[in-house]
């Protein structure tokens, strides 16, 4: 299974809803919490070129957003990106 990596914030309703369908799923993954890390949150900016979270990545592949991780899981695709 690939690494999953999730940028988050506490106070992100979309970044609960990501993390529980990964957890419902069990899926482990890599949470990188940028609340009050300005340096963090550039670094998540600059590897997906979007300034919200969540964003997720399913090992090298950047997914997006909860709203990406939910689109993929509708259309049958996610189990397959997460082997």
């Amino acid at each position: 299974m690939p690494e999953v990596t999730i940028y988050s914030s506490d106070f992100c309703p979309f970044c609960h809803r990501a993390k529980a369908l990964l957890t419902g799923k069990g899926v482990d993954f890599k949470e990188i919490k940028v609340d009050g890390q300005p340096e963090v949150r550039a670094e998540m900016i600059n590897k997906a070129q979007q300034r919200t979270v969540p964003q997720i990545w399913i090992g090298e592949r950047h997914v997006g957003g909860c709203d990406d991780l939910y689109t993929l899981e509708r259309a049958g695709k996610l189990d397959g990106l997460l082997g």
